[in-house]
């Protein structure tokens, strides 16, 4: 039988693990669930384009389902405070 390695990083397995748990299945369930919903939708060119990106984006971001524990959050990109009278 032929077989996909995909390759996550731990902020894109803990959910899944998480759903698995939830459904009482296996992490490898809920990944072929998604590719039979993915290829059931595979002609529709929003889908096609969705593959494209995101084999580029991939490479530096997680997916927006992932855990953000490595993201940058809102406030470590903020510009620093001016600077008051008392500093």
């Amino acid at each position: 039988m032929p077989t996909i390695k995909v390759y996550l990083d731990d902020e894109e397995y803990g959910p899944i693990c998480r759903l698995a748990e939830e459904l009482h299945l296996h992490p490898e369930d809920v990944a072929y669930s998604a590719l039979n919903q993915l290829m059931m939708h595979a002609e529709e060119p929003e889908v096609r384009a969705d593959i494209t990106h995101s084999h580029f984006w991939r490479r530096a971001n997680l997916p927006r389902w992932g855990d953000s524990a490595r993201s940058v959050h809102a406030y470590e990109g903020k510009a620093d405070d001016p600077p008051t009278q008392n500093d």
